[in-house]
């Protein structure tokens, strides 16, 4: 079961509309079949499609029931840095997408997990995206962990919703920051203007928290490392633009005269950190800059010479 609380200024919106800002990865379509079926508790009480959201309603949402997987497996190479019997670690590579979607209907991770795992993979998700804890975006290289089995999927998506997870990344920023270190806490939702693109808002927006710490500048730019203390989407992406540094080559929040021989945002999630589900073994996972990163970066160094600051 899934659980949110209604933002106070989305009372009076209908579950349905309120539900597609809360998950954005739901589809509208995805939403209303959980309400026709009765998944969608307020209360301990089934609501409808019609139900219209109270200020701090509690929503509860049951688990879709486990479908066939419908993925096709592909034999795909998969760069895998921990794997046992309960969940595996994967370094995604840049342009890889995660989860089959209208576009992409194959080639993606999950393609290549069903080849590598057969049936060993969680359910939750349903048949489109079996094992997939977290994503990361098609042109983010880096870390991301799948579950095998149901029971490791929860805890691990326990972990996240705790802010226990750790995740962090590295980035290529436009422009010198004023200070080294900072957070931005600001609230992330569905752009009302173009639905593919995420913004800070205060209107059926998700808490958001990103800290970030500057490494080197390298004239225009800033080579920072990233922790995500929540995990929306787009969450750095949206944040460093909000803050006036969008992420070098970043197609969506970057200026339109970007870094456009990067081909994609300059983004790599580099760590992740976990509390084993199974035996409760704290695990931390690391992966080096790859290779498009690293020469951007020595690109800048060379053009630019560099300052570097205390690695934490």
């Amino acid at each position: 079961m899934r659980s949110f609380i209604v933002p106070r200024d989305a009372a009076g919106e209908r579950v349905d509309k309120v539900l597609s800002q809360l998950e954005p990865q739901w589809s509208r379509a995805f939403i209303q079949k959980m309400l026709a079926e009765g998944r969608v508790h307020v209360r301990g009480s089934a609501v409808s499609k019609s139900y219209k959201c109270g200020p701090d309603d509690h929503l509860d949402v049951d688990d879709p029931p486990l479908q066939p997987i419908a993925a096709e497996a592909q034999d795909i190479p998969l760069d895998i840095r921990y794997e046992d019997d309960d969940l595996l670690v994967v370094n995604k590579a840049r342009g890889m997408v995660v989860h089959p979607a209208p576009g992409n209907p194959d080639g993606t991770l999950v393609n290549a997990l069903l080849h590598h795992c057969g049936g060993s993979l969680s359910g939750i998700n349903g048949e489109i995206r079996p094992g997939i804890v977290h994503r990361i975006d098609k042109d983010t290289s880096g870390l991301l962990i799948v579950a095998k089995t149901d029971a490791a999927h929860r805890a691990l998506a326990q972990q996240i919703s705790a802010h226990t997870f750790r995740r962090e990344y590295r980035a290529v920023l436009h422009g010198h920051f004023r200070e080294q270190t900072g957070t931005v806490h600001a609230p992330i939702g569905r752009s009302e203007k173009d639905r593919k693109r995420m913004c800070v808002t205060q209107k059926n927006a998700r808490d958001a928290v990103t800290h970030y710490e500057i490494l080197e500048e390298l004239g225009a730019f800033s080579y920072a490392a990233l922790r995500l203390e929540t995990g929306r989407t787009h969450q750095i992406r949206v944040h460093m633009a909000y803050i006036g540094h969008p992420v070098a080559g970043d197609p969506v929040y970057g200026p339109k005269n970007g870094v456009t021989e990067l081909h994609g945002q300059c983004l790599h999630a580099g760590l992740i950190g976990f509390t084993h589900p199974a035996d409760g073994r704290y695990i931390e996972i690391v992966s080096e800059l790859p290779p498009y990163f690293e020469d951007f970066l020595q690109k800048l160094r060379n053009r630019f010479g560099r300052e570097t600051y205390a690695e934490g």
